[in-house]
């Protein structure tokens, strides 16, 4: 039954998004390891020889960079780092090109910044782009502007998990495979005998993310738990996710067979529309609404408007049209939306039915703070 779950997922996935993180894509010296990318431009071929369009989301510009001017170690310095990934970008786009050249198609470099997908136009702009290069029968290349972006280069793991998902969101792609250097998610540390490989995660509840958690401190623990994040965001947007063994040869061939490659988070019931997907997973948010035990109710499970009545608090200066979180008491993230109204004036009306809200604003425009449509619902 699971191995026809995965069949159907494949046989039905038209855009596939691959991300491919450093420890793959590099040796344990932290150079590229030319040998291992042309091996993901076989894969990548595969793919596409199945009618799949493919986009890739890869780290590795740094360990490129290191390569050509003959680092042993990678820098420490923020600037340095930048300067390096300067200089590896292109190399390592064009080791791509030139794997990929062999079977008759060529690598599109596209450089993002979180800026990029936060802004409506921008992001729109991104998914025609990135439309465009696929109809061209280019396979786009992704990755964070290492040179501009700080967070990228200082942090350890995980900027790119987040980047990938939002990629695929952003192009409701079917499936987003994310490469790992284990084999998926473990019930417990994978370096331990008995630790068992998670073959399908329907839910990501508390008891999958304590999978990558310690249990004295209750920290995130590595790389997976940027993985699970991702996968959250994609399964929340109605896709699917498999984390899987990217030093495995021939992981995407089994992948495309249907077999228990890995760890696959099946897909929410719900579904959310391009609009949503943006609110909920690539917008900044500008502020904070707070909303009572009903208000949760009626968002999460009766998919209604968030109304006045409803809110209990705000936080942060957010304008009309700003998007916001909306959380419960306890200050668990439950939505996003697009605010109808700046955060002074839901301040004077929190807890107000909306047929008071002319009496004390003096104007009604809109009956709800956060209208569904422009709501996505991404806990609770």
């Amino acid at each position: 039954m699971a191995e026809l779950v995965r069949q159907e997922i494949f046989a039905t996935a038209d855009i596939i998004v691959l991300k491919v993180g450093t420890r793959v894509l590099t040796l344990a010296s932290g150079m590229l390891n030319l040998e291992r990318i042309g091996q993901l431009a076989d894969e990548m071929h595969a793919l596409r020889r199945a009618g799949k369009r493919v986009v890739l989301v890869s780290s590795g510009a740094v360990g490129a960079g290191m390569s050509t001017l003959g680092l042993a170690a990678r820098p420490t310095d923020l600037a340095q780092l930048q300067a390096v990934a300067a200089v590896g970008q292109t190399k390592l786009i064009e080791a791509y090109d030139r794997m990929l050249v062999r079977h008759g198609c060529h690598a599109a470099q596209i450089l993002l910044t979180a800026d990029d997908l936060n802004d409506r136009t921008r992001y729109l702009n991104v998914r025609n782009t990135l439309l465009s290069l696929l109809r061209f029968g280019t396979l786009p290349i992704i990755n964070e502007n290492d040179t501009v972006s700080v967070e990228e280069l200082m942090t350890t793991f995980g900027d790119n998990d987040r980047l990938a998902a939002m990629v695929s969101t952003l192009l409701r792609a079917s499936l987003l495979i994310i490469f790992s250097d284990v084999d998926g998610l473990y019930d417990g540390d994978p370096s331990l005998s008995g630790s068992r490989l998670v073959a399908t995660v329907t839910t990501i509840d508390d008891k999958i993310q304590s999978f990558v958690r310690d249990r004295k401190t209750g920290l995130s623990k590595g790389g997976m738990a940027s993985k699970l994040e991702a996968a959250r965001i994609v399964t929340t947007g109605g896709e699917s996710v498999i984390i899987a063994n990217g030093h495995t040869p021939g992981v995407i061939q089994r992948i495309i067979a249907g077999e228990a490659v890995g760890t696959l988070f099946v897909p929410q019931s719900r579904s959310l529309s391009p609009l949503q997907r943006w609110i909920g997973f690539s917008a900044r948010p500008r502020g904070k609404v707070i909303v009572d035990e009903g208000a949760c109710k009626a968002i999460t499970r009766q998919g209604k408007s968030l109304l006045a009545a409803g809110i209990v608090d705000t936080e942060g200066d957010f304008r009309k049209g700003d998007v916001v979180n909306i959380c419960d008491r306890l200050q668990t993230l439950v939505a996003r939306g697009l605010s109808n109204y700046s955060a002074s004036d839901v301040q004077r009306i929190r807890g107000l039915k909306s047929t008071r809200i002319a009496q004390v604003l003096g104007y009604r425009p809109y009956e709800e703070v956060v209208h569904r449509d422009n709501l996505a619902v991404v806990g609770g």
